[in-house]
């Protein structure tokens, strides 16, 4: 995609939601982190109806370890891979407590040391607790893309760095969520909305997809 077309790209999603959020629910940098690692393989939506009487109740890594692994599966366990996630989020607290006097750190590289954090995981962390400049790829935003042309890799660190590369002020700080919530409502995956989408006409997908006949 040109630069021009990128930054065109981006106003247009800009002015469509000038101030994107995450649709995960936190009340603090620790409960963020948690939903974000519970998040992988599973829909928004289900981890917010896991954690809103989770968070009620725990909001910190203190709290966490006190609540125990068991205690936690039972609140998760409408969560795919519920076993995993909750020894990762107990060791993950731990390992604040023990390395960060249990305080989420403001340092990706810190952050992805921590048990069942990884890259991705790290970075909504960064952008969403504290404005940084980072692009967390998840399915939605590899498939947008590459499907667009705005920034084609192989993997999700090379899309990452394509896109850290062209995306220009001032749309960096949001362009994450703006790329997410496209791919997640409008770009989707097996049948992309290409009849109702604002920036169809600087994508490089072909054909585009017509809207359905009405019944």
């Amino acid at each position: 995609m040109k630069k021009a077309d990128v930054a065109e790209f981006y106003a247009r999603l800009a002015a469509d939601n000038p101030h994107p959020e995450t649709e995960l629910e936190s009340v603090n940098a620790y409960t963020l982190l948690v939903a974000v690692a519970l998040s992988a393989q599973a829909t928004d939506v289900g981890v917010n109806k896991a954690t809103r009487a989770l968070f009620a109740e725990v909001d910190t890594p203190e709290k966490m370890v006190a609540l125990g692994e068991d205690a936690l599966k039972g609140h998760i366990r409408t969560i795919g891979l519920f076993n995993t996630k909750a020894k990762n989020v107990i060791a993950l607290s731990q390992a604040l407590i023990d390395r960060y006097d249990g305080i989420v750190p403001n340092d990706r590289d810190a952050l992805e040391t921590l048990p069942g954090v990884g890259r991705k995981t790290a970075n909504v962390v960064m952008n969403v607790a504290f404005g940084a400049e980072t692009f967390a790829v998840d399915t939605h935003i590899f498939r947008v893309g590459n499907r667009t042309g705005l920034a084609r890799g192989k993997t999700p660190l090379a899309v990452e760095l394509k896109l850290d590369r062209a995306t220009p002020q001032p749309f960096r700080l949001h362009a994450h969520h703006w790329l997410i919530l496209h791919g997640r409502y409008i770009c989707k995956a097996r049948r992309p909305e290409c009849w109702r989408c604002p920036v169809a006409d600087l994508c490089a997908y072909k054909p585009k997809t017509p809207e359905p006949a009405a019944k």
